[in-house]
Parts: structure tokens; sequence; C-alpha cells
């Protein structure tokens, strides 16, 4: 039987623009994998690792004008926002450069024996070690930042593990480009091509996690797919860590006071966050619980001029438009619901953006209309509207995890008065991110980011923007009583390599 083709298809108008390869059989999953697991060797020199990471930056820039036309044809993206991207995406792959060479990220340890502790204490030294070849699962959404260059492959080669990355089949001519330039930077540093990978296919995504030399995997995408992933890597013969984000609705509150004091200006904010990318970004805000008086009245007039204004935009794929459709269809049919500006199809191939309505009463206890508290991937928000504290209570208690979390507060309550406080305890259980007199969308590459929540919205506490990811393809390892001359250098007492540590109790910088 042939391999079935995988085409590159433009979602501006649903025909296909070319066949970029063919679905990986189980046998070329098994020989990416093993060739990038006899390839990690290469990546234990630090100072190579940090090389080519700079090299993948330099090369993408070099690149970036025939990337982002091959993105934007797949994807409909955008020019502009495809560069804005992609430069991310280089910043990123820079920044782990940058924490590769300080060395921080290796945890560095040492105890010295210590007769008075109770129990006594021995030699101890300790560190962190890459796990192995790293399976990572492309995002439709950022065809860039969270695929085949993105930040699950440049913290995993920080890490000193090599990738294999299941391309997604929005993009599979923008991932094969991608793939070839960090093969480039890799050879560039004599590092072997095969520490980054790529397979096409449904039936190679499972595979690859299936496969006894994958060690961790990273994901970005739907829930349903997400989980039916962690579910294959828990039921391995030896289960492995999967680090998946799945899916989130991001909640936003606005308290009365904040609506009497800046209606307008939140409604025109939270248009342009839900619309952003035609509303398919991963922290788009998907239910905003704004009070029922004439505060969140004018805020909804506002929240409408903004949205009707919108121009209709082109989805990912045909398959995500259809979903798009339908799913708003079903929630503007429950009772109760009312849609100010109608969400929908725009066109052949266009979606319109819209929000819909509806007292947060119908959210605050079980039934029908718990499809609101879903994630609808494209330009819709829901706007439920509270007529007590309690109900906002009730409501954000049946929340699932999100990514993020929004308050919008006046300025008095900004300056910690009239009960904020408590708000920021009643969300801060539900993500990862809590945002005060903000937008979700935009998520900053930083040292202290944290993108990632409570379940659904990622599988672990991790993070996969920002430095921390790194840690996620790392284990610690303990020497206990080890003679120095067997240690590796990170671990001897006169700190050959200059890293940042923990001697004796005290922090060396």
């Amino acid at each position: 039987m042939a391999a079935a083709p995988v085409w590159s298809v433009d979602p501006r108008t649903g025909k296909r623009r070319e066949q970029v390869a063919v679905e990986a059989t189980a046998e070329e999953v098994g020989r990416a994998v093993t060739a990038a697991h006899e390839a990690r060797g290469a990546l234990a020199d630090r100072g190579t690792r940090a090389a080519f990471l700079r090299t993948a930056a330099a090369l993408l820039d070099d690149a970036r004008d025939a990337l982002v036309a091959a993105a934007d044809a797949e994807t409909a993206l955008g020019p502009a926002r495809l560069t804005g991207e992609l430069a991310r995406t280089c910043y990123q792959l820079r920044a782990f450069a940058d924490i590769v060479d300080e060395g921080a990220y290796l945890g560095v340890v040492i105890d010295h024996p210590d007769d008075t502790t109770t129990p006594p204490t021995p030699d101890l030294r300790r560190y962190k070690v890459p796990l192995g070849v790293v399976a990572v699962y492309s995002a439709s959404n950022f065809p860039f930042a969270f695929s085949v260059p993105g930040g699950d492959t440049a913290s995993a080669l920080a890490a000193g593990c090599p990738v294999v990355v299941k391309a997604h089949p929005d993009h599979p001519a923008t991932s094969e480009r991608a793939a070839a330039v960090l093969r480039r930077a890799a050879a560039e540093h004599g590092v072997p091509e095969a520490v980054v990978g790529l397979v096409h296919g449904f039936d190679a995504g499972l595979d690859l996690i299936r496969h006894p030399l994958v060690a961790a995997a990273g994901f970005t995408g739907s829930v349903r797919g997400g989980r039916a992933l962690f579910d294959a890597a828990a039921a391995r013969p030896v289960p492995i860590p999967f680090h998946g984000e799945l899916g989130s609705l991001n909640p936003v509150v606005v308290t009365e006071a904040a609506a009497a004091e800046r209606a307008e200006e939140i409604g025109t904010g939270l248009a342009g966050s839900m619309t952003l990318g035609v509303g398919q970004f991963c922290v788009k805000p998907g239910l905003v619980l704004a009070p029922a008086g004439e505060g969140g009245d004018r805020l909804v007039t506002s929240l409408a001029e903004a949205v009707g204004a919108t121009e209709p935009g082109v989805l990912l794929d045909h398959r995500m438009r259809e979903a798009f459709v339908a799913g708003v269809a079903e929630r503007a049919a429950l009772p109760d619901v009312a849609a100010p500006v109608t969400p929908g199809p725009g066109g052949a191939h266009t979606v319109a953006a819209g929000f819909l309505t509806v007292p947060a009463a119908r959210l605050a206890a079980e039934g029908a209309h718990d499809l609101l508290l879903e994630e609808c991937f494209g330009p819709v928000t829901v706007v439920a509207r509270y007529a007590s504290r309690e109900e906002v209570t009730a409501v954000l208690s049946r929340l699932p995890g999100n990514l993020t979390a929004t308050v919008q507060l006046s300025a008095r309550e900004a300056a910690g008065e009239d009960g904020a406080a408590a708000l920021l305890a009643d969300v801060t259980p539900l993500a990862g991110r809590v945002l005060v007199n903000g937008w979700p969308t935009g998520v900053a590459v930083a040292p202290a980011q944290q993108h990632g929540g409570p379940y659904p919205a990622t599988t672990s506490t991790s993070t996969s923007v920002g430095g921390t990811a790194i840690e996620r393809w790392l284990r610690p390892v303990a020497y206990q009583n080890t003679p120095e001359a067997l240690l590796p250098p990170e671990l001897h007492d006169a700190n050959p390599l200059g890293l940042p540590r923990r001697y004796d109790g005290r922090l060396e910088h």
C-alpha cells in the first residue's frame, strides 16, 4: 500500500498547493528516532549547543522572506503577524543559548560530609542531565513559535536533547523549510543533522510517542488530540513525561467598579484581544464575567462597536472553520443566549467575529449551558452578565484549569482596596498566569513567564514559554561519596566551568 501524500493547502481557497512529502511509516519514524538517539552525544558540549542555537537563529533570520511566504500561503495568518512570530522564534533560540552559556539551569548543588546532622550527611553532589530524544508535536496556530523551530524544540536542544518533530498538517511545507534551516545550522557546528528529525502523518504521531527511545514529549493542540497522546505516553511499558498544552477558556472578571470607571476602554481592549489572529490564540479570552448594570451595558456596547468593525478572516483550515460555525450555532441556540454581534460564516472561506451574552446564573449550576464553559476556537467570546459577587464566585468555581485568568479592576481596587485581593485569590487556582488590567494575548518570552496551568490547560505544571521551559527535558542525578576523578567537571570543587551553584548551603555566582 502506497504511503499517503502530504499536501500543502491554501486555507484562503481550500485548494491544494503542492505535495510536500508522504506520511511516515512506523519504520521511518523508528529510523528518525534511532538516528536522533545516536546523535545525542554531539549535543553534550554546552558551547557547541549554544553556538548551534545562535546559528539557527541567524539562518532563520536570513531565510525570513521565504519562510514567511511559505507560512502565509499555508495559514493565511498574514506577513506582518508571521514576521513578528519568526522574530520571536529567533529570540527564543538566542535566549536559550544564553541560558546554556550561564549554566544555572543545571542546578548544581554540592554538600560536603557533615557528621553533625541527623542522620549524618555524606558527600552529595547533584546536577541535571538531559532525558534523551524529545518528541515535539507542532501547533496549528503558530507555524514558527510552537512548531519545528519553536519553544519546545529550542528548549529541548538547549537541554542537550535531540528532537523528532511531528509536523502539523496545516503547514507541512513551512515545516520542511524550517527543519532544513535547523539542520544546516547543526552541520555548521559538526552536529549530525539527525538531531532535528521531522515526520508527517497522524499515525506517525502515535508511532512517535510509543517509540521506546523517545524519552519525553511536548505538545500544543486540542484537548482530544493531546489527551490521546498523553494516555499513550502513560500506557507505554516505560511511561514518559508528556508536557501538553491542550485548551483554555482564559476567563476575565470585570468588577462593577472597573466597568463604571472605564467600560469603553475595557470593551475595546477585549475586542482586540478576542479577535487577534482571527481568535486563534491559545490565550484568547473566551469567557468574560461582566456586571449586569449600567457599566456592563456600556461595556457590551463598546465591545459590539469594536467587534462589528472587524473584517471577516480566514481560519487555519476548513475543518476548523466548520467546527467554529457549528460550535457558535450550538451555543447561540441555548436558552437566554443572545448575539449582539453574530459570529459565524463570513463568506465561503472566512468567518465573522462576534460574541454571545448570557445571564451568569445560567452558568452557575450544571446543565446545557456548560457548553459555554468550553473553548470555541475562533473569533468569539461569551459575556456572562452577573448580578452579584456570589454569582461570580459560583461561575469561577465551575471552571476547569486555564492558561490565564484576568481581572479588570478600578483604580481603587488596583490600589488594594474594596476586596480586590479576595478576587485574585479566587482566580489564582484556575490559571498559570494571572493578569490585572491587561489582556492575555501576547505571551512575553521572559525568564519569569509561566505558560501552562491546571488541566486541561496543560498536562503538567511546567511552562512551554520562558527560560524555565528547559527544565522539562532534564532530570536530577546525585552522586554520593564519589571520587572527584570520576565526577563530571560540573561537580568538581574547583568549579572549572564557572557555574552558578549552591556550595555547602551558600549560593555562588
